[in-house]
C-alpha cells in the first residue's frame, strides 16, 4: 500500500502525541490536527489496513514497526528542516509550516546531504 502525504502526517502526529501520552485515541489526533472525527476515522482505518498502526479493543492506537519507521523519518525531517530555516532567520511558526510542506517531498539523497552539510558546520 502506497502511503500518501496525509498518511505520513497522521503517523507523525501519532508519534508526537505518544511523546506526551502513551495512550492515543482518534479523538486526540482529531483535536491535535484540527480535522473532523469522520476524516480521522477514515484515515485510521486506512493506516490500520496498511499495517502502519494497530488499534486495540478500547480504541487506543499504536504504531507498528513500519508505521514507527515512517513517523520517525517524517519527524526527524521536520525537526531538522525547521531548525535549518530558523537558523536562517525565518520565524519559528513559518519555519515549521514550511518544513511540513517540504518533509514529504524532499528526496532521501537531498535530505541526507543537507544533514551532512549541517553537521559539518557545527
Amino acid at each position: 500500500m502506497q502511503l500518501l502525504e496525509s498518511g505520513q502526517m497522521y503517523l507523525e502526529t501519532i508519534l508526537v502525541l505518544s511523546k506526551e501520552n502513551s495512550r492515543i485515541r482518534s479523538i486526540d489526533i482529531s483535536e491535535h490536527m484540527g480535522f473532523s472525527k469522520p476524516s480521522v476515522s477514515r484515515a485510521i482505518g486506512l493506516l490500520k489496513k496498511g499495517e502502519y498502526i494497530t488499534v486495540d479493543p478500547d480504541g487506543y492506537i499504536t504504531l507498528t514497526e513500519s508505521g514507527a519507521e515512517v513517523a520517525h523519518k517524517m519527524y526527524d525531517r521536520h525537526r531538522l528542516l525547521t531548525s535549518f530555516f530558523s537558523s536562517l532567520g525565518v520565524p519559528e511558526d513559518i519555519a515549521s509550516k514550511d518544513a511540513c510542506k517540504i518533509e514529504h517531498h524532499i528526496s532521501d539523497e537531498t535530505f541526507e546531504a543537507m544533514k551532512r552539510h549541517i553537521d559539518e558546520k557545527q
